[in-house]
């Protein structure tokens, strides 16, 4: 027998929701990926580079010519170089990335700052390397950070903090005032941080990305996670990279290179030449603001409170007023009896308090978001019933 190394460890809600949508055919708006094609010309170039015999092991770091475009791409939007030769690691997704840097940088005992709401992969990770998740909560409904508290949390321990902005799953954006907060945090510290902008390019209302590479004092300290399944609606070809001063990014390959050694060869160079066409990742804040808002406007009439997202394809909605339901209780009877499934948001904190609230993704095309929506209508209906709301 197999003695469990952490036994608190659960199967992801995104699976179980996601069985648990295939087996009562319910709308899937719990895990998030599009349900629309990526786009036919970069299909063509990953094509191409197979048939052309690009199909053997990439370099351990990553195709060099996609790290060079890289480069280029990060110098130019976040005014931030990184040599492309020993700063830039391309991965297999951005779960990848995270492990691998997490992995890296924990020893036991040591100690995590993570945000919450938060994704569920980080904490696992900590605890598997010895380390201690420390929770700071995000104040509902804005998700703002109390920084005095960080502060306060902070100690000879606290080894790493975990940023997540654009935030899945409440969609905070993270302002330039927090991140001015945060330098006050660290400065005279030897407190590394691990910044996933997986959602980049996934911004709404004009507003702009602020990347950690924006921060000279933070990026020497930093650790940035890209994901191309975000950009490319791609998250099945599970291609990633980190960017990282040269001495971390040192460590952190021993650990990748036995992990998984090199990404998907093809993809690689196929996303190296598409690279050049900036419209199509530039053009994502507008995609899935049109969705967002359209999603939101379908929603507005069915008695939820809605909270817009800053940023990423995720919606959390408050049902406070319409049920005593918790959560979870919610999201497995709108899965099983109206045929919607979504996530319920107590599976982003770490005691799994019932928050009332649900999340749901919108990158999927306008005729699921109007399904969605109409069976929410007939929940909230028969709620008006259940509550005399007539």
């Amino acid at each position: 027998m197999i003695r469990s190394k952490d036994p608190n460890i659960k199967t992801s809600v995104f699976a179980v929701m996601s069985k648990m949508a295939n087996d009562y055919n319910a709308v899937n708006l719990s895990q998030g990926f599009p349900d629309f094609g990526v786009s036919e010309e970069l299909i063509a170039l990953v094509n191409k580079y197979m048939n052309a015999g690009f199909n053997q092991y990439a370099p351990m770091p990553g195709v060099f010519e996609l790290r060079k475009k890289l480069s280029a791409k990060i110098q130019k939007l976040y005014n931030h170089i990184y040599n492309p030769e020993t700063e830039i690691t391309i991965t297999a997704g951005g779960t990848q990335a995270l492990h691998s840097t997490i992995s890296t940088i924990i020893n036991e005992g040591d100690e995590v700052l993570i945000f919450e709401p938060a994704y569920d992969s980080y904490a696992p990770v900590v605890r598997l390397n010895g380390g201690r998740p420390v929770y700071v909560r995000l104040k509902y409904p804005n998700y703002s950070v109390d920084w005095d508290a960080v502060n306060r949390m902070v100690n000879s321990k606290t080894r790493l903090i975990i940023l997540n902005s654009p935030q899945n799953p409440s969609g905070k954006i993270f302002t330039d005032e927090d991140l001015q907060s945060l330098k006050k945090v660290v400065v005279g510290t030897k407190i590394l941080i691990l910044s996933d902008e997986v959602y980049e390019h996934i911004i709404f209302d004009g507003k702009e990305h602020n990347s950690i590479a924006k921060y000279p004092e933070l990026a020497e300290r930093s650790i940035l996670v890209f994901s191309f399944g975000k950009m490319y609606h791609a998250t099945g070809w599970k291609l990633g990279y980190f960017a990282a001063p040269e001495k971390i990014t040192e460590e952190i390959r021993k650990i990748h290179q036995f992990t998984v050694f090199a990404a998907n060869t093809p993809i690689q160079y196929a996303v190296a030449e598409f690279l050049d066409k900036e419209e199509e990742y530039l053009q994502l804040p507008n995609f899935y603001q049109k969705k967002r808002d359209f999603f939101n406007g379908m929603l507005k009439d069915t008695g939820f409170e809605i909270i817009p997202a800053g940023g990423t394809y995720f919606q959390t909605v408050n049902f406070s007023s319409l049920t005593d339901e918790t959560d979870f209780q919610l999201a497995e009877r709108l899965t099983k009896k109206f045929g919607i499934a979504a996530i319920p948001m107590s599976s982003f904190f770490h005691n799994e308090e019932n928050t009332k609230t649900l999340r749901f993704c919108f990158a999927k095309t306008e005729e699921v978001l109007k399904q969605a929506a109409e069976k929410l209508d007939i929940f909230y209906s028969q709620a008006k019933k259940q509550l005399n709301l007539f």
